[in-house]
């Protein structure tokens, strides 16, 4: 059975070193890497984009990212990665059309990814309990009864 797993975080992961971040993907995203597995995942600057990256480089899970309008509305890093990892065939993409980029889009995209995994794992800006995209899609997977694994990043990232 196909384990799809969300991945939510930060965008400003400033201060946390690669090395800590990478360390952070190999203990909470590793296990659930499987072959059969699949990520959904962001198609924002940060967290977002690292995963993707690292996933691609040191999993055979299949990606999926999920942008709320068009790749071309990502942050010019992530449009990069994404459509290059796209043209190794290595990552599927959902454009969800949306008219208007804002809170609501991101919510929306958010609330997809939830509703079509079975496990989300969140890398909030330190211990910080509320606020911001990663928080609202944490919360929304606990109101869905979804499992979660919270994974604070250094407190130290710039906001």
């Amino acid at each position: 059975m196909e384990r799809r797993v969300a991945v939510t975080g930060t965008r400003s992961i400033g201060d946390a070193p690669d090395d800590e971040l990478a360390g952070a993907f190999e203990t909470y995203l590793r296990p659930f890497a499987d072959p059969t597995a699949q990520f959904l995942v962001g198609g924002a600057s940060g967290v977002d984009t690292a995963a993707l990256q690292w996933l691609a480089k040191n999993t055979e899970a299949a990606l999926t990212v999920v942008v709320p309008c068009r790749i071309l509305d990502q942050p010019a890093g992530s449009v990069e990665v994404i459509e290059t990892l796209r043209d190794q065939g290595r990552l599927a993409v959902v454009e969800l059309g949306a008219t208007l980029l804002g809170k609501a889009a991101y919510h929306a995209r958010d609330r997809w990814i939830v509703d079509r995994s079975d496990l989300v794992i969140g890398f909030p800006r330190g211990s910080e309990s509320g606020g911001g995209g990663t928080w609202y899609t944490l919360a929304y997977a606990a109101e869905q009864g979804k499992v979660r694994v919270i994974v604070p990043l250094a407190a130290g990232a710039p906001a």
